[in-house]
């Protein structure tokens, strides 16, 4: 059953988990400063010396923006939430609070096979869960926005996602030379989309 509520409190704390797992991402490089003192590394070797951590960091921020991004335009499109909506959506928080973590494998770890997998199915669990989210608004007219539902185009965006994201995930593991360079698969999403609209058409 629909919980006749503006979901703006769930947006909101949603959008404060998502800022403090963002915050997160750069402390491993706020330490890794004055360790490179005592090391006696001088300041340009601070980012030299870190590029791994340094890549992790804003790989991951692109990351999650693009997944806050996604998120936050969703619920543009509703009006009421429900227990499964709840739900889903605290899986999709899990998700994005999980991601510094294998983000910092990434720095310590760099091009390790089950690093990048680990990666890269922390951002694939996101997708899902954003998936569910519009499954289960679509599945429910109570839920939607009487006057901006949501738009067609955006389920087969997901799905899109997720899809080039278990190609990307697969290929990481079963390719170990690819890993992270398997996410430049998320380029093709919009070629798709554009290919599947007209086909329907």
């Amino acid at each position: 059953m629909a919980i006749p509520r503006d979901p703006d409190r769930l947006v909101y704390f949603t959008d404060a988990v998502v800022a403090i797992a963002v915050t997160l991402l750069v402390l491993p490089l706020v330490n890794v400063v004055p360790q490179a003192e005592r090391n006696g590394q001088s300041a340009a070797e601070v980012i030299t010396e870190h590029q791994p951590e340094i890549f992790g960091f804003l790989l991951s921020f692109a990351v999650i923006s693009r997944l806050w991004l996604v998120h936050h335009d969703f619920f543009r499109h509703v009006r009421a939430y429900s227990k499964p909506l709840l739900m889903c959506n605290v899986g999709w928080l899990l998700t994005i609070v999980v991601l510094p973590f294998p983000t910092e494998m990434v720095g310590v770890y760099g091009d390790d096979r089950f690093t990048a997998g680990f990666y890269i199915a922390t951002i694939l669990a996101a997708v899902l869960f954003q998936t569910g989210l519009e499954l289960i608004v679509r599945a429910n007219p109570e839920l939607a926005s009487e006057t901006a539902p949501p738009p067609p185009e955006s389920l087969p965006g997901s799905v899109t996602a997720a899809a080039l994201l278990a190609l990307a995930l697969v290929l990481a593991l079963t390719v170990p030379s690819l890993n992270y360079w398997t996410l430049l698969l998320l380029f093709l999403s919009s070629p798709i989309e554009k290919a599947w609209h007209k086909y329907r058409r």
